[in-house]
C-alpha cells in the first residue's frame, strides 16, 4: 500500500488511486464461496442448470465479488504514514449492477471521495470501488467502501 503522511491524506480526495491486476473468477473460487457460505443456490454452482438462465452459465455470489475488495485495494489505497493497523468499517452504499459471469475476469477501480480524521490518530477514508468485468462497458458493481485507519 502506498504511504503518505497525514498531512497529504486530502490531497488525494477526488481522485483516482488507480486498478489492480485483474483476477479471474473460476468455478472452483465460486464452489469455495458457496462452502463457506451455505449458498448452493443453483446459479452458482450447477453449470447445467445455470446455463438454461438468461445468464447462460454459472455467476458469482454477488457477495463473492465484494468480499474482495480488501485484497483487490490493498496495494492502490494510500495509507497515514505510520499506520498502525487499518480496519473495515463497513459500507455507505452497494449496487450490484451485472453478475460476474464464471471465468470472467475483475478488476477493482478506487477513487478516494472523503478523508475524515474521527478522533485523533483515527482516520476514516470513505472510497468509491468500482468492480470492471474485462469486456464488459458496465461494472459488477459500485461501492462506498470505509477503512478506519489508526496511527
Amino acid at each position: 500500500m502506498p504511504y503518505v503522511p497525514v498531512t497529504a491524506l486530502k490531497d488525494y480526495v477526488g481522485k483516482e488511486l488507480g486498478r489492480s491486476d485483474w483476477l479471474t473468477i473460476d468455478q472452483d473460487r465460486i464452489n469455495l464461496f458457496a462452502e463457506a457460505t451455505g449458498d448452493f443456490q443453483f446459479i452458482h454452482v450447477d453449470p447445467v442448470k445455470a446455463a438454461q438462465t438468461p445468464f447462460g452459465s454459472t455467476i458469482a455470489h454477488g457477495f463473492l465479488s465484494l468480499s474482495l475488495m480488501p485484497k483487490l485495494m490493498e496495494d492502490i489505497l494510500i495509507l497515514p504514514e505510520g499506520v498502525k493497523m487499518v480496519v473495515n468499517y463497513g459500507l455507505d452504499s452497494v449496487r450490484f449492477i451485472q453478475p460476474v459471469k464464471v471465468d470472467s475476469k475483475v478488476r477493482l477501480k478506487v477513487d478516494l471521495v472523503e478523508v475524515t480524521e474521527k478522533k485523533p490518530g483515527q482516520w476514516l477514508l470513505k472510497a468509491i470501488a468500482t468492480l470492471e468485468i474485462e469486456g464488459s462497458d458496465k461494472p459488477a458493481y459500485i461501492a462506498e467502501p470505509l477503512s478506519l485507519c489508526f496511527v
